[in-house]
């Protein structure tokens, strides 16, 4: 049975999302992809989802995931669902159709459905392999 430190884990997916870098370390296992994201500074992902070609600019992926330190916050434009932030000890499911925003350092843990955040990570990449956002 697979098992790591998060830390351990493969940065930028093993190689398939380079941009990513160290700040983004994850594996699949079985159906799911396991990660580790370590946010340095504020970051607003609208710009990387919109250049990258995500569907509405939105990401896709739903997220299941624990917050270590800081936060991440998911927002859900042209909808009535509201604004949601996960703080330090939180666990946390923000569903498909969102944006990722981190209003400053923040570590998670994420398990997500390995295809779906295949899609979102490969449109992340073409936006760093284009030079945009």
């Amino acid at each position: 049975m697979p098992h790591a430190k998060p830390t351990d884990l493969p940065s930028g997916g093993g190689g398939r999302w380079p941009a990513a870098g160290d700040g983004f370390r994850s594996v699949q296992w079985g159906d799911m992809e396991v990660g580790f994201t370590s946010v340095h500074h504020p970051l607003d992902c609208t710009e990387l989802y919109r250049i990258g070609g995500l569907p509405g600019g939105l990401c896709m992926c739903p997220h299941y995931g624990y917050v270590v330190e800081g936060a991440v916050s998911a927002t859900y434009p042209n909808t009535d669902r509201p604004d949601e932030e996960a703080v330090a000890g939180e666990v946390y499911f923000f569903p498909a159709g969102h944006i990722l925003k981190y209003s400053g350092p923040t570590k998670h843990i994420e398990f997500n459905p390995a295809f779906a955040l295949q899609q979102c990570m490969d449109a992340m990449q073409r936006t760093a392999d284009r030079g945009g956002a």
